[in-house]
């Protein structure tokens, strides 16, 4: 194992459309999601383990889920839990990450990837990987993982990329487009020069730094002017100085789409950002009617192509329902249509203003 690599696993978030099984508590990335036995912050950290040195590996999420990462990581070292005082998007908690670690290894490679993403074909993974890493050790590089479309989703962004590559499977990035309508997706797919932004960067720290310096350089200051303070015991007194100064921006608009450096690799690895319960639904065995049933104490009949998740404390019979998203947790029962999952989001958001924090 190099000891340059680094990785990031960003695990901050609160998983709002995976509402009401992730909850601002215990949010999605901390939970069994698929039931396969690990979550999905400890599916992540296993993925990169096989091939980056533990001791290079941190996670940067809320300081109010540190205590969550310590438990469920306790192969990882308490001082590679970063904590976040406020959610500022993806820009600040890539420039944290990115400062810290070049100031311990100006050297350093560094792949930052989110919590919560199902990748199946681990050996794929890590050597989509491997090859980003050695792009990025020998070039000024920006690089992405970009997914081979296999449908035209609307609820992805899309990467454009020059017809030849520059280097085993890297392509030049040309242009990045936020999540498209049907017919655009659909163009898209059919171009065959388009891949789904799956949301993980490799590069080396030195030069994400160059980029915020000349792309974001109000947080290139901010961090710049602390930089001596990471890695000491002062380092949570100035990020708590930075943080309410920083604009919320991810990294895409903030840096990736302006930047001119930006290249993309294309991965046919298993992957699926489970960003909403459709996805989990995709990703699940589903009875002989399309049903994907987690609980033991579920009845189906006469329904058809439904997400069911409970959690088993009292019988559901489910009758003649098709295309639904039913999840029953101990306080809360969720009845939607798949199609209208995508405004979850903004049932929770009605929910908080009438009812408070209380099912939040």
């Amino acid at each position: 194992m190099d000891k340059n690599n680094f990785v990031a696993i960003m695990a901050g978030g609160i998983g709002s459309r995976f509402w009401p099984k992730s909850r601002t508590e215990l949010p999605k990335q901390f939970l069994d999601i698929l039931g396969h036995g690990r979550t999905l912050i400890q599916s992540t950290f296993d993925r990169f383990a096989k091939f980056i040195p533990p001791e290079n590996i941190y996670v940067v999420t809320a300081d109010s889920y540190k205590g969550l990462v310590a438990e469920q990581l306790p192969e990882l070292n308490k001082k590679n839990i970063l904590g976040e005082p406020s959610r500022k998007n993806t820009a600040p908690c890539i420039a944290y990450i990115s400062y810290k670690i070049n100031e311990l290894n100006p050297e350093a490679n560094l792949i930052c990837a989110p919590a919560d993403h199902l990748i199946n074909n681990h050996e794929k993974f890590e050597e989509v990987c491997l090859n980003a890493l050695n792009f990025t050790a020998n070039i000024k590089a920006l690089v992405t993982l970009g997914i081979k479309p296999t449908n035209p989703n609307t609820g992805f962004g899309y990467i454009q990329h020059e017809l030849f590559a520059v280097s085993e499977n890297v392509y030049k990035v040309k242009t990045f487009t936020e999540k498209p309508d049907l017919e655009l997706a659909k163009t898209f797919l059919s171009s065959g020069d388009f891949l789904w932004n799956a949301g993980i960067f490799v590069w080396q720290t030195q030069n994400i730094i160059s980029a915020f310096e000349k792309f974001l350089p109000e947080i290139h200051d901010l961090f710049d002017s602390e930089k001596n303070l990471l890695n000491t015991d002062k380092e949570a007194e100035a990020i708590d100085r930075i943080y309410p100064q920083c604009f919320n921006i991810s990294i895409d608009y903030g840096i990736m789409e302006k930047a001119d450096n930006v290249y993309v690799i294309p991965s046919t690895f298993d992957w699926s950002d489970l960003g909403t319960w459709k996805s989990a639904y995709d990703c699940l065995e589903k009875d002989y009617l399309g049903n994907a049933v987690s609980g033991e104490n579920v009845m189906v009949i006469d329904a058809t192509n439904n997400m069911i998740q409970s959690t088993g404390k009292r019988l559901m019979v489910l009758q003649g329902m098709d295309n639904y998203i039913i999840v029953d947790t101990d306080d809360v029962l969720l009845i939607c249509k798949k199609d209208k999952e995508q405004d979850i989001k903004e049932y929770v958001a009605e929910i908080k203003r009438n009812k408070g924090e209380k099912y939040m």
